[in-house]
């Protein structure tokens, strides 16, 4: 599933079924999406969404890039063109990196559209109607050489934070010690586009009375914290701004490339991203279906689902609940929030701005296929703490976990299915009566029902890593199955009982490929064209179709008489050498990579001159 097309009748609340609204953080439009990036928001909430549809549920899962605020129109004096020009490109490369992971979002939007524009605006009118926004005159650093009020991004300078100091914080958060600031606090602030010092003005601002909405807040968050069993790390991050006091929140700003507001005395003015951005969800869901607020205004019916990096949690657990509680209106506030640390890379930070680590456009053209970059992303999910990205590991990864547990497994089994009679099943799976009298595999099905009953259990609360090793775990236990009943010595002694193993083992084969779409649909997809069954097979795991009681049962799960199609190694080894390759070709910035190539051809075409002559 790539983008919903709207062809397709967009789906709406069920009363009485599990509707569940996904959405993953919105990346901000002016960069390429970086592995962490990836893991953190998208491809864990992509997991989710997949394995609630693979249930049974109502699912729709909204996306989209974040588009307006100070980085684009940075990123467009940088470029020399134009904001809109610059998200319409960096709009079109993050579609394409999601397509590449098989993100399957049902809708990805963005938020300069004029549903967006419409939505703020008339939450906006709401907070006003009912006094939470107050006006204020505030001060901000103005530069004189460029003539403008510096936005938050455009100001740098050394961290006030005792003991950070680091030298290159932005107006609004040390990337290092991840405080959030004002501009007015930095310690020798510069402009980031002409570096000269910039002087404190006076300008008019509207705030939200985020002190007013303190009770209605804090009731939503004590019960929904423990109902949704949200993330330690968001509770923590959440209390912590709570235990600071709740401040008057700007929601306006300087700038030329945003929401208006539309209000007369701050015409020239428009939303601060923070404000607006969150609200995107919901533009973006009134794209997918105009009847958009039976998902977002029906919490009765509705469990919203949300998904992002640490950096965000203050943004999804304080302001956008405070702003949506502060229109009067009945919105389905967010149940769950599923937070990821930091994924880091090899030495240090993934870094957008210093173009440090693997980004999503690379990932595609280093040829290691896509299920081996989702794996890896997932079984290494920053759940708890900050994870590192090596390449060795990666290698480690796929070498031991996904070659010789998972892809040996599958191989072994449809491999001698498909030996020709004599020595095999001649690609036909055997019938297996009486499978449940015998011993090894009725211990066998026990055990993965009861594995099945935990994966449900881990998904079900958003333990994404820990679903996935469990899927694994029940590979290994395949594997020491197979071991132990010594098929191919049954094959010859007792063809009966080899054929119970085998049939058993088929039916394995198919749960797997069950239980790891989520995580691999490239990887399930392939191992339904070895099984020659219609790849438009939705995988099922629902209570109705009492799907997990089968899973006590795999001799069932598959038809005798059914011919298999040709097995073909699933998973590829990686050598040492492609390792090191890999750990050069990314070292570094991405500029120190371009002067590399650079200084790569120059060589070339030295050598080539000098042949000639």
């Amino acid at each position: 599933m790539g983008d919903h097309s709207h062809s397709a009748a967009a789906k709406l609340p069920i009363p009485g079924k599990r509707n569940i609204l996904i959405t993953s953080a919105l990346p901000y439009v002016n960069n390429v999406p970086h592995l962490g990036n990836i893991i953190g928001s998208v491809l864990s909430a992509d997991v989710f969404a997949r394995y609630c549809r693979m249930r049974g549920y109502n699912v729709v899962y909204v996306c989209g890039t974040d588009e307006y605020g100070t980085a684009t129109e940075t990123k467009a004096m940088e470029e020399g063109s134009s904001p809109k020009e610059i998200c319409d490109k960096y709009h079109a490369i993050h579609k394409d990196v999601y397509k590449w992971f098989g993100i399957s979002f049902d809708e990805f939007g963005r938020t300069s559209s004029p549903q967006q524009t419409e939505v703020c605006q008339d939450i906006f009118k709401k907070l006003l109607k009912n006094n939470w926004l107050s006006e204020n005159i505030m001060q901000q650093l103005y530069c004189e050489t460029c003539k403008r009020f510096l936005a938050d991004r455009l100001v740098e300078g050394c961290c006030p934070t005792p003991g950070c100091n680091y030298d290159s914080a932005r107006g609004d958060q040390c990337e290092k010690c991840g405080k959030l600031l004002n501009p007015t606090e930095l310690l020798e602030p510069k402009c980031k586009v002409c570096r000269s010092t910039p002087h404190i003005r006076d300008t008019n601002h509207m705030f939200l009375e985020l002190p007013l909405l303190k009770d209605k807040l804090e009731e939503y968050i004590n019960s929904m914290s423990v109902m949704g069993g949200w993330s330690q790390n968001a509770i923590q991050a959440t209390h912590a701004w709570l235990r600071e006091g709740l401040k008057p929140r700007c929601i306006t700003r300087d700038l030329k490339w945003g929401v208006p507001v539309p209000h007369e005395r701050f015409m020239d003015k428009v939303f601060y991203v923070w404000f607006d951005a969150p609200i995107g969800y919901v533009s973006i869901t009134s794209c997918y279906t105009p009847e958009w607020e039976r998902w977002w205004k029906n919490p009765e019916d509705v469990e919203l689902y949300q998904f992002m990096g640490k950096d965000n949690v203050p943004f999804h657990t304080v302001m956008f609940p405070s702003t949506l509680i502060g229109t009067g209106e009945n919105w389905t506030l967010m149940k769950t929030i599923s937070v990821t640390e930091y994924l880091n890379y090899e030495t240090g930070k993934f870094s957008k701005s210093k173009g440090i680590g693997v980004f999503g456009d690379n990932a595609k053209d280093t040829n290691i296929p896509v299920e081996v970059w989702r794996y890896y992303l997932l079984t290494n999910r920053p759940e708890v703490s900050d994870t590192l990205f090596t390449w060795a590991d990666l290698q480690a990864k796929l070498n031991s976990e996904l070659l010789n547990n998972l892809g040996n497994f599958v191989n072994r089994v449809l491999s001698f299915i498909a030996k020709a009679p004599g020595s095999g099943y001649g690609s036909i799976i055997p019938d297996a009566p009486n499978a449940d009298t015998h011993p090894l595999t009725k211990a066998l099905g026990e055990k993965i029902g009861s594995f099945v009953e935990q994966y449900i259990d881990a998904m079900e609360k958003v333990k994404l890593k820990q679903g996935l090793k469990i899927a694994m775990t029940i590979s290994g236990v395949g594997n020491a199955y197979l071991q132990e009943s010594q098929f191919w010595k049954l094959y010859r002694e007792d063809r009966p009982s080899c054929s119970v193993v085998m049939k058993t083992s088929l039916g394995l084969v198919y749960l797997l490929a069950c239980l790891l779409e989520p995580f691999m649909p490239s990887f399930s997809l392939e191992v339904l064209k070895q099984l020659d069954l219609p790849l438009e097979t939705q995988f099922s795991l629902s209570d109705e179709n009492s799907d997990v009681e089968r899973a006590r049962t795999p001799w069932v799960i598959l038809p005798a008489g059914h011919k298999i199609g040709t097995p073909t190694p699933l998973f590829r080894e990686m050598r040492d050498d492609e390792v090191e390759l890999f750990r050069q070709r990314f070292a570094g910035s991405q500029a120190d990579r371009l002067a590399r190539a650079e200084g790569e051809t120059k060589k070339i075409s030295q050598k080539l001159n000098e042949t000639k002559i």
